[in-house]
């Protein structure tokens, strides 16, 4: 048994860094003793969510190597990006909160006074080797050393293209806090984060930040870095609530009746960010469709059209079979059809909710835009008839 033990221990020492650490010790019987956590792993609401592609893999493979729908999974030109200045962001929100998409799921938020950073990735690939994996699509808006001061960095999950390494080991050097679920902590800690920088919890828990209050809200996901990973760090959605503003982050999600039950805790909000894109057939209950990042938004705020809905998760990284701009364009149809703001940046442009949203379709002559009748939501379903009528008049 010795001999195996020291294998193992050489074994894992060839382990890239990027895979992080396992929990141990009292984060891990933490982790057992969550009420979320059965039979070994973390439980998904609304029953088991299918985490590896359905159907044969034959049917996969011919999806994945088809010739004509390859191209369009990538933009045609080089995609416009506003080059954030310090200048954009150095003043104040004059309404308070001011969002900025940095591309795919990163979000700087400025709220009430305070900033919060979600899910930064200024690595070039999503991918534990710097060789191979996932590559950027467009150039991150700023250098990460000249985002400024930061109070608080949010993650929602630990996937490649959600926790980055070299933005994590960057950011280890400041003083900022860092939000994380339950059981993420290791990788943070093996990457140079103190542990009393470190705010870890479990779905409803929540934490004070300065004058902002941050609770880790349930999503339908799962977690993985490493070869061994057996489902023993959580995912999260996040709720984050200032002295006048609330705001939403989904991390990614399948589809599920839970986003009405946060909403009634924790909304109406003053803006979400909702992952639309990377969906697929083959993995349809851990990631959400635009009509389901619609329906999602909606029940986060009780049935009816309400503050600025802002798409993520799309234009950054090829990561699904879908043109790479259908994402913005049945966003955009969904919002339309119900009469819901949304915002449609392009990386890197700063916009306040309150003020005047970005709106033009900007992916457009950029990629491949399929043309077809998107699926969208049935406001009459969730709205009443007093709902439908002041969307009408709007």
């Amino acid at each position: 048994m010795t001999g195996f033990r020291s294998l193992s221990s050489r074994l894992r020492a060839l382990e890239p860094e990027a895979f992080g650490a396992d929990p141990s010790g009292e984060r891990l019987a933490r982790i057992r003793r969550s009420p979320h956590f059965k039979d070994g792993v973390f439980q998904n609401p609304g029953g088991v969510a299918r985490t590896r592609p359905s159907g044969s893999m034959s049917e996969f493979a011919k999806v994945f190597f088809d010739r004509d729908q390859r191209p369009r999974r990538a933009p045609q030109g080089t995609l416009p990006v506003h080059a954030t200045t310090l200048a954009d962001i150095a003043r104040p929100p004059a309404t308070g909160l001011r969002l900025t998409w940095m591309g795919h799921s990163s979000v700087l938020a400025e709220i009430d006074g305070h900033r919060v950073l979600f899910d930064p990735v200024w690595g070039e690939r999503c991918s534990p080797f710097p060789f191979v994996g996932p590559k950027r699509l467009h150039p991150v808006p700023l250098p990460l050393a000249a985002l400024g001061p930061v109070d608080v960095v949010v993650i929602s999950h630990d996937h490649y293209d959600h926790l980055d390494l070299p933005t994590i080991k960057a950011l280890a050097g400041t003083d900022t806090v860092f939000a994380v679920p339950l059981g993420v902590g290791a990788h943070l800690e093996r990457w140079g984060v103190s542990a009393d920088r470190l705010r870890e919890l479990d779905w409803h828990e929540a934490t004070r930040i300065g004058g902002l209050t941050l609770t880790a809200t349930p999503a339908r996901h799962f977690c993985g870095r490493g070869l061994r990973n057996t489902q023993h760090t959580l995912w999260a959605s996040w709720s984050v609530a200032g002295t006048e503003h609330r705001i939403y982050h989904s991390g990614d999600t399948g589809y599920f009746e839970g986003f009405k039950d946060i909403g009634a805790e924790h909304g109406p909000f003053d803006a979400t960010m909702i992952q639309i894109g990377a969906y697929s057939d083959f993995w349809p209950d851990i990631h959400m469709t635009p009509e389901e990042g619609m329906r999602a938004h909606l029940d986060l705020q009780g049935g009816r059209p309400h503050g600025v809905l802002l798409p993520i998760h799309w234009a950054t990284f090829n990561l699904a079979f879908h043109a790479w701009a259908e994402p913005g364009e049945w966003t955009k149809a969904a919002a339309d059809a119900v009469g819901q703001a949304a915002a449609l940046p392009v990386p890197g442009q700063p916009f306040e909710p309150a003020g005047v949203l970005p709106v033009e379709p900007w992916w457009r002559g950029v990629g491949y835009v399929p043309d077809r009748r998107w699926p969208v939501p049935e406001l009459a379903a969730t709205a009443s008839r007093e709902d439908l009528d002041l969307v009408a008049e709007a």
